[in-house]
């Protein structure tokens, strides 16, 4: 662990002027750690241009992807942002540096019918009589979620950390606490709905977390259900729905609930908000998956195609 005590303001900042999430500023917390590290015995406050440069080429020799190092390298240009903001230096070193160009990838996306499978198996395993009643709200915890993340397309962030009172009240609309703080107004299907409430009605006949603020709680440090659990989970019902599990995630769900809408007509300016992204460039990149998707139907069943 390094002793510069700038890291840890930087990252006060982050926290309390910007409202940066905890997987924020731990992600953070792990890129610069790992900058310190290289640049020891010096301070990381105190390196040059040049020994900024042999980090990122240090980088690309231990084989991190350019996502990656454009990564490291933001996270840099945002400390020493600061660092000259605060007057702890008189430059920014990071000012003519730049990251590897890199193509900016598609998302996966599930099909309508394999979201279909994979909501419709869940369905299955909480409606079907389980060896416990433990292992009967754990089924109906992993149905409630993927109906939930399906309706709304939330991070999975928001998702686990969704409070209890979100399913007390009988509203299309529950509001969500997004990065930066943001709030916005994301709808809830009927079965969304309809398994939010089945499912605190089982906690509540369980006994279990009666006095947790959380929808889906559990014994963890932070009190509610894990994005890594929820993630483990869903892979293994990819294997009971036989899709592969390398389609399968809370992200790529969230992706499916974009690309599906934008697929059935819904307005670009309108996924941005449900989405609650900042930029709408972040969303558009749902067009260029339908674009490829309409390119390779053309390929494959227009009858010239192959001519």
């Amino acid at each position: 662990m390094n002793s510069d005590y700038t890291i840890e303001s930087f990252l006060e900042m982050l926290s309390a002027e910007r409202g940066a999430a905890e997987n924020t500023l731990q992600s953070y917390r792990r890129d610069l750690d790992d900058f310190a590290e290289f640049t020891a015995p010096q301070n990381p406050s105190a390196v040059n241009t040049d020994r900024i440069s042999a980090y990122l080429r240090d980088l690309s020799l231990r084989g991190f992807a350019e996502t990656s190092q454009a990564r490291r390298l933001s996270a840099l240009k945002q400390y020493f942002k600061f660092l000259y903001a605060d007057g702890i230096r008189t430059d920014d070193p990071t000012r003519t540096l730049s990251a590897p160009k890199k193509r900016q990838a598609l998302p996966k996306v599930l099909s309508i019918d394999e979201v279909d499978k994979l909501i419709g198996e869940a369905q299955q395993a909480a409606t079907k009589k389980q060896d416990s009643p433990a292992k009967q709200l754990r089924a109906q915890r992993l149905y409630t979620l993927l109906e939930v993340l399906y309706a709304t397309g939330l991070r999975v962030s928001e998702l686990v950390a969704l409070p209890v009172t979100a399913a007390q009240r009988d509203q299309r609309l529950i509001e969500v606490t997004g990065k930066g703080g943001k709030e916005r107004l994301v709808p809830l299907s009927p079965a969304a709905q309809k398994a939010m409430r089945d499912y605190i009605r089982q906690r509540a006949e369980l006994g279990a977390y009666a006095t947790s603020p959380w929808l889906f709680p559990s014994h963890g440090k932070s009190g509610h259900f894990t994005r890594q659990a929820f993630g483990r989970d869903l892979k293994d019902l990819a294997v009971d729905t036989k899709i592969d599990t390398d389609k399968v995630s809370p992200h790529v769900l969230r992706h499916a609930f974009a690309s599906h809408l934008l697929q059935n007509g819904a307005d670009l300016r309108v996924v941005q908000q449900l989405l609650g992204h900042a930029d709408i460039s972040t969303t558009q990149i749902y067009t260029h998956v339908l674009d490829e998707r309409l390119t390779q139907l053309v390929e494959s069943a227009h009858p010239l195609a192959k001519r």
